[in-house]
């Protein structure tokens, strides 16, 4: 093994290893484990909420395998509608070449093109994660196999009237031409107005003022509601307002939505440009009159004067007439939610537009029964709730989108508009017995992504086909997601495998929280926290991270923002920390359902676990390779050290078990963290030196050390493997022989179960007790200023007899571990010499200080070093009664400050004792 751990030396050759020789595809076993990977965007790359949810998947797909289930983990890409036909837009539009220009046809071509070249680029990054899943299975949602799964879908919901098209309100994206789903929608806070404007009675007598944010859609209103109980308004109900600029009369209406409490209680109501309106307009049955085009635009259906301007420049206009008629009551600054395209930026109109919808009630039903009966189980179990409140309250699923890119809808229209779906258009015409002279046009539109990714389950393993791994993996055994997708996706995928399969698609619903940076805030681009696994994982110098953060910063005073923030945070760019200290990150922090604060301190102590495991195999090979570990089945005896250390390894081994089962990968990593790292290396390691370096200690006690540090060790490793999958191997390689194992790779091997047989608590009260011992002087030491080579002289007194038993045994360990020249128990009535003193139960351990320290010269030194601390404190005490430092300084900086303050103080205290307890020897 090289003398230190280089994981970029070793990550890539392992996985290309790995997936040449076809260990990620399913091995066979009696029991079928899968997961079916969410797809991610063929236009993405890997970030921190994608890192978090392909290590859990891993980690339970690497753990499954090692069990010897037949483990399939399904790989494959969405086709991104909206996302995919935006880049290659944007790359014909660099060379002058228009998509309207160039034709349906020949862009998919192109979209086609863009995705062989340039499409793989996120599952290129997967792989650097580790992530073993079967590649050889890839899909992809517009492949061929899927594209019949969606159109036989569609076909079969439109046949039994669970698809229509009808004419209905939706977000719509005027940039982009199409319908967005509100997860394609972005509201967030603006500064804004509103405006008051009084509207006349039609009877001439009086008025009633409205509120808007959205003055141009006052063209399109049908009505003003106001509450039926508002006993201001209740003798107008059912008169008319003469709605101004348009000529029109409009009735005055009653409804329960009303807040009579908010503004006047009087609300102007815009059926075909608000989505609350749309409802009540339909339960009054009011007219919906469209004031906008495609393109936002006024159009025919408002008053002549406006017709043509832009929304916003409609909206000055508007305005400026009210105010000409003295109808503006008031404007005031106002803080509104205005929803943007997250592609496009603009902002999203609710639109009334035709498009094709699923009766997603009639289909919710035994999605929900099917959560209620416990046949899928969320975890955390509180999000069933969430789930539940979604479906019980779900609206009809607008499919369509205006787009070229995608599953086009398999329908086709004659002159009179008479719709027919079928396979294609030779079909339609043989089923409904059209003659070759009837002209039919197929609709334009293509299918929600979310309507593809809705089959993933069971459409990626060869539905409608009746194939055999739709046999043995189906249902999948769970699904990992975060929450915001529980309703565009899980809920779904449930309704859509229930009604063609009859079964629900996976078992169990894991899901995870959001990652945010240290502070708790999410991660963006704007904010400049957005962290790169990749970067993570390679390392980044910091003229690159800052080139990374800043580009494409459309206000320069934002980019400046981030890369002075940027500098301050990462001076020397991001170092390097391998995969695996970033994976064991990922998992110490996945509680579940929590979001998730990443801090980077975090990762750099998981690098120093990596190299602690390095080191510590490093050691074992040296004291065990060409020497021997008792592997041909000689005598061995095992001393107190290795009875402790394999019965830490079985509780280790169940805790880790127990932890997966419930999804606490938190758990899971702290278990085997303070086994390797704490039992294993610090103290095991140690506990076997006084065995193997003792010249009198036995062949038979030698080997038994041997065979226990090289056992333990490779056990470890396999252990480990599905959260370090990396080192794991590296190490295993040359760990396996020595323990007798044998086989190509870490990840075949069968993962280590518990017997509890082990488990020793006499043994384990033992080795507390022995440790428990050597921190003391350890600590004495290090209180004393006592150099660590120096061989001390140790008394004890007041133990029992289970003390003097456990000396007696553990004498030479303890004498060599503790670096003790003697140890003696003081006699009855015999007085202590003056001694620094530490406890381990009832027993009392001396240290006499007699000839160890020099007395005035050891006050002396603390004499500094409390000066030094008195100053550090009185300065960061004076920053924090400083009110411009606390106001004005970023909440991070001054809680890392108080910190600061807290552990001074504590350190004061510490080194006041040791000066009072020295001055008085």
């Amino acid at each position: 093994m090289d003398k230190t751990f280089q994981p970029a030396d070793i990550e890539t050759r392992w996985y290309q290893e790995w997936e040449s020789r076809g260990y990620f595809k399913p091995q066979g076993g009696d029991n079928a484990y899968s997961i079916m990977i969410p797809p991610p965007n063929v236009t993405g790359s890997l970030h921190m909420g994608h890192g978090f949810q392909e290590t859990i998947m891993d980690a339970l797909i690497r753990y499954h395998r090692m069990r010897g289930d037949n483990t399939l983990w399904q790989a494959g890409t969405d086709h991104a509608g909206i996302a995919t036909q935006m880049i290659v837009e944007r790359q014909l539009e660099a060379q002058g070449i228009n998509r309207h220009e160039l034709g349906r046809d020949k862009f998919i071509d192109k979209v086609w093109e863009w995705k062989e070249q340039s499409g793989g680029h996120i599952t290129r990054q997967l792989r650097r994660l580790g992530a073993s899943l079967d590649w050889s299975r890839e899909r992809f949602t517009m492949d061929e196999g899927l594209s019949a799964a969606v159109q036989e879908v569609f076909i079969r919901l439109y046949r039994e009237g669970l698809i229509y098209r009808g004419k209905r309100l939706v977000n719509w994206d005027p940039a982009l031409h199409t319908a967005v789903s509100d997860l394609e929608v972005l509201s967030e806070e603006e500064q804004g107005h509103l405006w008051h404007f009084n509207y006349p009675l039609a009877s001439g007598e009086g008025h009633l003022t409205v509120a808007t944010t959205r003055p141009e859609t006052m063209l399109g209103d049908t009505a003003v509601a106001v509450h039926p109980e508002d006993e201001r308004y209740a003798h107008l109900v059912g008169q008319t307002i003469a709605l101004p600029l348009t000529g029109r009369e409009i009735p005055i209406i009653a409804d329960d939505y009303v807040d009579r409490e908010f503004g006047t209680g009087c609300v102007k109501i815009t059926p075909a440009h608000d989505f609350n309106d749309y409802e009540m307009g339909k339960r009054h049955g009011l007219p919906m009159i469209n004031i906008l085009d495609d393109d936002a635009v006024i159009n025919d259906q408002a008053p002549e004067a406006y017709r043509g301007l832009e929304r916003f420049e409609a909206r000055k206009q508007v305005v400026a007439d009210l105010e000409a008629l003295g109808l503006v009551d008031k404007i005031e600054p106002h803080t509104l939610k205005v929803p943007r395209g997250d592609r496009s930026g603009v902002v999203i109109e609710p639109y009334l537009t035709d498009q094709w919808y699923v009766d997603a009630k009639t289909l919710a039903g035994p999605a929900i029964e099917a959560v209620e009966k416990g046949d899928i189980q969320f975890v955390p179990k509180q999000w069933e709730n969430t789930y539940h409140a979604w479906m019980r309250d779900i609206q009809d699923w607008c499919i369509s989108r205006q787009l070229w890119w995608g599953h086009r809808i398999p329908a086709w229209y004659d002159e009179a508009g008479t719709v027919y779906v079928g396979d294609s258009e030779a079909a339609v015409r043989a089923e409904h017995g059209l003659a070759d002279d009837v002209v039919l046009r197929q609709d334009e539109d293509v299918l929600d992504t979310w309507f593809s990714s809705a089959l993933w389950t069971f459409s990626t393993l060869g539905w409608p086909e009746q194939t055999e791994e739709l046999a043995t993996f189906h249902p999948s055994s769970v699904l990992v997601t975060g929450f915001d997708i529980i309703f565009f996706w899980v809920a779904r995928m449930i309704m859509m495998t229930l009604h063609f399969r009859d079964e629900v698609p996976f078992h169990t619903v894991y899901v995870h929280g959001l990652v945010r940076d240290a502070e708790g805030q999410k991660m963006s681009k704007s904010k400049g926290n957005v962290l790169d696994p990749i970067d993570l994982i390679d390392g980044i110098d910091l003229e690159a991270l800052v080139s990374k953060r800043t580009t494409g910063m459309m206000q320069p005073q934002l980019a400046a923002k981030i890369e002075k923030a940027t500098r301050q945070q990462f001076p020397e760019g991001i170092a390097a920390y391998g995969t695996d200290a970033l994976r064991f990150t990922y998992y110490s922090l996945a509680s579940t359902g929590r979001d998730i604060r990443f801090d980077i301190g975090r990762i750099e102590g998981f690098r120093n676990f990596c190299n602690k495991i390095w080191n510590a195999a490093r050691y074992v090979m040296m004291n065990c390779e060409n020497e021997d570990c008792g592997a041909d089945g000689a005598e061995v005896e095992l001393s107190l050290a290795d009875r402790w250390i394999i019965g830490e390894l079985q509780r280790t081994e169940a805790a880790v078990a127990r932890a997966v089962e419930h999804y606490r990968f938190d758990h899971a990593s702290q278990a085997l963290y303070e086994f390797i790292w704490n039992e294993y290396c610090d103290w095991y390691l140690e506990l076997s030196k006084p065995v193997l370096w003792d010249d009198k200690a036995s062949a038979a006690a030698k080997r038994g050390t041997r065979r226990t540090l090289i056992r333990v060790l490779e056990t470890s490793l396999r252990l480990l493997h599905p959260f370090m999958p990396f080192i794991t191997e590296e190490i295993w390689q040359s760990v396996a022989p020595l323990a007798g194992k044998s086989g190509p790779t870490i990840m075949l091997q069968p993962y280590p179960v518990s017997d509890d047989k082990g488990v020793d608590s006499a043994v384990n009260a033992d080795i507390e007790w022995l440790k428990g011992v050597i921190v003391g002087v350890r600590n004495i030491r290090g209180e004393m200023n006592i150099p660590p080579g120096k061989a001390l002289t140790v008394l004890f007194r007041n133990g029992g007899e289970s003390d003097k038993n456990r000396l007696e045994q553990n004498a030479a360990s303890l004498k060599k571990l503790a670096k003790l020249e003697d140890i003696r128990w003081l006699a009855d009535g015999e007085e202590p010499p003056v001694a620094a003193t530490a406890l381990v139960g009832d027993l009392e351990i001396l240290v006499p200080m007699a000839d160890l320290i020099d007395r005035d010269a050891e006050l002396k030194r603390l004499a500094r070093e409390i000066d030094k601390l008195e100053k550090d404190l009185s300065r960061i005490e004076g920053k924090l009664q400083n009110p411009s430092f606390v106001d004005k300084a970023p909440e991070a900086v001054v809680a890392k400050e108080r910190d600061k303050l807290q552990a001074q103080q504590q350190a004061l205290v510490k080194l006041r004792e040791q000066e009072q307890r020295i001055a008085e020897m």
